[in-house]
């Protein structure tokens, strides 16, 4: 059993993986100032108790009896501090419950003394409760318990969340910065291979690595360029030349040729042979396409027409007012390759007739015309190779005559209009042409 991958484009490829990577180093960055930062904050809260103790002891014990009565009262109205006497059967419960209040007790006792009492509880009101004696007195120091407790997680929640929030910004930006140069190639590139050879690409960039990628990129192009130019030039001069002799043969076979079916099949063969040297220029068309709406039912009728042949039935089911977007020189040749594949190799078993019948349907933006015949289809290990220049199924199909051209320049004029072509064994018999296009507004 094969896995599966989920395939992802390389900007997220690298988004991911930059996100991953500061997300790691936000978490380890948490943990390292939470280490860092607890040790100080318990030491700092530890002090700022032990003095506000220190100072309330010293304003109590400097005081006389009257004065001590009267800075105890006046201490008491306070809502942040408050000293109260202790009493013997005063209930408390103990400050360290944790790590935290654990260190920060260790510390006031440091400070104040070992006999020094620190509780959360006294007598069911909560706070931050220090116990203390002055000159056998004993007394309760009432501060608010917010002033020794570590960060919440509420905070440690916002700071981790503005630093996440700066981490996917980040990371899409300088992801989108690293694959600007590859996203543009891609582009370059497709564009080269629709036979579009002007493509450049920036050879001025800061990135010596791009900058060498993109300087042998427009080489490439440029190579590319001359040699479609020099093809082109060959293949016209190859039409000529051998146009002119043909002509010639068909001239002298006319003329000189008394036998009638000699002369005959000589026609044919001349005839042959042009109808080879069309298929080789068709095929190595340059790729310069414009698209525009054209009539498709009204092509396919035009494109039917054109075959005289009594042996060949062709049956359109296309509504008059499909259109789609499309070269309607390149869209007629695809056609009438279509027709002409299906009557050489599609005629059907036991008749001499080959029957096509041309249907639609559409679906979102695109537009598929299916051609079909009933002849005996191919073998399906066969399929994917019929668009292969030069390639012939004739023995899955009846024997025919051919340069093997047809379904491959349908192919190419396709791919040339932003179409494509799918090709199939119908489920009653015969071989059907899935022809894709875009739907014209």
């Amino acid at each position: 059993m094969s896995s599966r991958h989920v395939a992802l484009s390389l900007f997220w490829r690298t988004f991911v993986l930059l996100a991953l990577l500061l997300t790691g180093g936000i978490f380890a960055w948490v943990q390292t100032l939470r280490a860092l930062e607890f040790e100080p904050r318990a030491v700092q809260a530890a002090q700022q108790i032990a003095a506000l103790v220190n100072l309330s002891r010293a304003a109590l014990r400097y005081s006389d009896s009257i004065s001590r009565t009267s800075i105890v009262k006046t201490m008491d109205d306070q809502d942040a501090l408050r000293v109260l006497p202790r009493e013997p059967g005063d209930r408390w419960e103990p400050f360290e419950v944790d790590r935290f209040t654990r260190r920060v007790g260790q510390e006031l006792h440091n400070r104040l003394g070992a006999e020094t009492l620190v509780a959360r509880t006294v007598n069911g009101r909560d706070g931050l409760w220090v116990g203390f004696t002055i000159e056998n007195d004993l007394y309760w120091l009432q501060a608010e318990s917010t002033r020794v407790v570590p960060l919440t997680p509420g905070t440690w929640f916002v700071w981790v969340g503005i630093a996440l929030l700066a981490t996917l910004v980040g990371s899409v930006a300088i992801a989108r910065r690293i694959n600007q140069p590859l996203r543009e190639l891609s582009f370059a590139a497709s564009r080269i291979r629709d036979g579009e050879f002007d493509s450049r690409l920036d050879e001025n960039t800061l990135t010596s690595e791009i900058r060498e990628v993109n300087m042998g990129f427009n080489r490439m192009a440029r190579e590319l360029a001359k040699v479609e130019e020099d093809r082109a030039i060959m293949l016209a001069g190859i039409s000529h030349d051998l146009r002119t002799p043909l002509a010639r043969l068909r001239l002298e076979a006319e003329m000189s040729v008394n036998d009638d079916e000699a002369r005959r099949n000589m026609a044919m063969d001349i005839d042959q042979l042009d109808a080879i040297i069309d298929k080789f220029l068709d095929y190595a068309r340059p790729g310069d396409t414009r698209l525009v709406p054209v009539h498709l039912s009204m092509l396919i009728d035009r494109e039917a027409a054109g075959f005289r042949d009594p042996a060949l039935q062709i049956t359109s089911r296309v509504a008059i007012d499909v259109k789609v977007m499309a070269d309607e020189t390149e869209l007629g040749r695809v056609f009438q390759n279509l027709f002409e594949n299906a009557r050489r190799y599609g005629q059907t078993p036991g008749t001499g007739i080959t029957r096509i019948d041309v249907s639609y349907s559409r679906a979102g933006p695109w537009v598929t015309v299916s051609v079909r015949d009933h002849g005996r289809g191919v073998a399906p290990e066969k399929l994917a190779e019929l668009t292969t220049p030069f390639y012939r199924g004739d023995t899955a199909r009846t024997a025919a005559t051919g340069a093997g051209l047809g379904l491959a320049i349908v192919d190419k004029s396709l791919q040339r209009m932003g179409g494509n072509l799918e090709l199939a064994n119908a489920a009653e018999g015969g071989l059907v042409a899935h022809v894709k296009l875009k739907r014209a507004p």
